[in-house]
């Protein structure tokens, strides 16, 4: 008999169930082989088993949340924290002392920090930046030839956000360096939390090794540019200068560790998940070459034939919608972890203390009891007479609550100002050599998208 077996019942509570646990597993690797073979497929299923379900990940127990109200109430949650299989994957990317690993009076401060550079009367002064760098993608395009659509992507918003929140010439010559190491690293990072061998990892194998080149190289890179603004003696009004100049709880300046942290936490979401979303647009804008359309028609009517501006973006409610709709469909961050901090209740199922919970906004974002002909790209889904018929929760590509992504706004002005310049300028059309299939990694974009810009 066990101690657990005898504890008093408290009168009137109800009794807790265990989650059923998930089917498919494997021996020694659980679940985690279903994750690495077809993840996306994988965690779609998920729901039939259950609103809670237990998932296998080597020897871990994972507890897998499949509704839009159970996601959205992990989320909330104080009893969850930022940690799991997810985060210890980027724990080496990351670090622990940035606002995006970061839980508690730390994060709370560190989000007092930040958040200045991301309010909504902040995001105007980025607008001419970001239609410099929309521009010069229509001016570089006009080569005719084919696009590498991964390395335009991720170079635009590299530069975007770079040039926003660090700003100096210093990091043009470092931009094609910062896409290279993000992608070997968030593809290592996924198989890192999937099939978590620990000690394995550390064998010197030619992955390995390109692995642990490319964090060096992304670390030194961050040093580099720390240094460089310091050496300059310059303080402009950006994010970089108010990470320079924080206290902490004490009144002292942060330590040189947390600001090497939240640089890297700067970097890494306004490079790879943009440059992630940015991809999905361009496939998107190919496989529906009547959005495009739509598109410049929208343009044409708000702005006339001068370039599209920053002011003209509230306005530009359809190419918005489009941008929703692929946030919807291909979200970057598809998959996300949290661990319980005490034991809790979630959907009448007992989570014990220190259980990981993972769950995924891509199964959520289709899941077919949400949204009606769900796996059809509609961008009038998000009109507002028809945006009420979507359940709370079941759309959340920024997150909610104190761990809400603090650059949403800006991350959607950039989406829709870019979409409305290249939308307007080409047509786009797949060639031989293009790979549309996801590639699956910490974020999600396609495998290798080549496009031809065929001039409207």
């Amino acid at each position: 008999m066990t101690t657990e077996s005898v504890r008093p019942e408290t009168p009137g509570a109800p009794v807790l169930r265990e989650p059923p646990l998930a089917g498919g597993g494997v021996p020694l690797l659980g679940h985690g082989w279903k994750l690495v073979r077809d993840p996306l497929a994988f965690m779609s299923r998920l729901r039939d088993d259950g609103d809670v379900v237990r998932l296998r990940l080597g020897p871990k127990t994972v507890y897998a949340v499949t509704t839009p109200a159970l996601t959205g109430a992990v989320a909330l949650s104080p009893d969850y924290i930022i940690a799991g299989p997810l985060w210890e994957s980027l724990e080496s990317l990351l670090g622990k002392e940035g606002v995006a690993t970061a839980n508690g009076p730390l994060h709370r401060r560190q989000r007092r920090t930040i958040q200045p550079a991301f309010k909504l009367e902040a995001i105007p002064a980025y607008g001419p930046i970001m239609t410099e760098e929309a521009y010069a993608l229509v001016e570089r395009w006009r080569s005719g030839r084919v696009l590498d659509v991964t390395a335009e992507s991720f170079r635009v918003a590299v530069r975007v956000a770079t040039r926003c929140l660090m700003r100096g010439s210093y990091m043009d010559a470092r931009t094609e360096r910062i896409c290279a190491d993000l992608a070997t690293l968030f593809s290592g990072m996924y198989q890192r939390m999937v099939v978590p061998l620990g000690p394995l990892y550390k064998v010197p194998l030619p992955a390995n090794r390109e692995f642990n080149r490319a964090l060096a190289d992304l670390h030194l890179l961050v040093d580099e540019i720390v240094a460089d603004r310091r050496a300059s003696g310059q303080k402009p009004d950006d994010l970089l200068t108010a990470l320079l100049e924080a206290k902490d709880e004490n009144g002292e300046p942060i330590g040189e560790q947390e600001i090497h942290d939240q640089v890297i936490a700067i970097i890494t979401p306004g490079s790879e998940t943009i440059g992630a979303t940015i991809m999905s647009l361009l496939l998107v804008l190919a496989e529906h070459p009547e959005l495009g359309g739509k598109i410049r028609d929208e343009v044409k009517t708000v702005v006339g034939d001068r370039p599209v501006a920053f002011d003209d973006v509230r306005k530009l409610t359809h190419t918005a919608n489009v941008v929703t709709e692929t946030l919807r469909l291909y979200p970057a961050v598809w998959i996300l972890t949290r661990r319980a901090v005490t034991e809790t209740e979630l959907g009448g199922y007992r989570i014990p203390r220190g259980a990981d919970l993972i769950y995924s906004p891509y199964a959520v974002q289709r899941d077919h009891r949400s949204y009606g002909r769900h796996e059809e790209f509609d961008p009038d889904r998000w009109l507002p007479e028809r945006v009420k018929d979507v359940p709370k929760y079941a759309m959340s590509p920024f997150s909610v609550g104190n761990r809400k992504c603090p650059s949403d706004h800006f991350s959607m002005a950039e989406l829709t100002l870019l979409t409305a310049v290249v939308a307007s300028a080409y047509r786009f059309e797949q060639v031989s050599g293009s790979d549309a299939r996801p590639r699956i990694g910490i974020t999600l974009r396609p495998r290798r998208l080549m496009l031809r810009a065929l001039p409207r």
